[in-house]
C-alpha cells in the first residue's frame, strides 16, 4: 500500500490530523454491523496507518538529527 494511493490532502496533514481521521474510521468500523460494507474503510485505514508510520519515522529522524547537532555544539564548548 503506497501513500500515493491516498488523497493528496492526506499528504500534507499533520500526524495529529491523520491520527484523528484513523480514529474516526476505527469508530465507524466498530459500529458497523455488516462487515461487507466496511472493506473500503478498512483499506483506507491500512493506508492511513502506513502514512502515519512514515511521517512518524520522518519526524523521529529530524528530531534525532536536531538533538545530535545540539549535543555536538554543547560538547564543542
Amino acid at each position: 500500500m503506497k501513500e500515493k494511493n491516498l488523497p493528496l490532502d492526506y499528504q500534507h496533514n499533520s500526524l495529529e490530523d491523520l491520527t484523528e481521521k484513523a480514529n474516526r474510521i476505527i469508530e465507524s468500523l466498530e459500529n458497523e454491523n455488516n462487515l461487507s460494507n466496511s472493506v473500503d474503510s478498512y483499506q483506507e485505514l491500512l493506508k492511513l496507518n502506513n502514512l502515519i508510520e512514515k511521517k512518524f519515522q520522518k519526524n523521529l529522524k529530524f528530531i534525532s538529527e536536531k538533538t545530535n547537532n545540539k549535543i555536538k555544539e554543547i560538547v564543542k564548548k
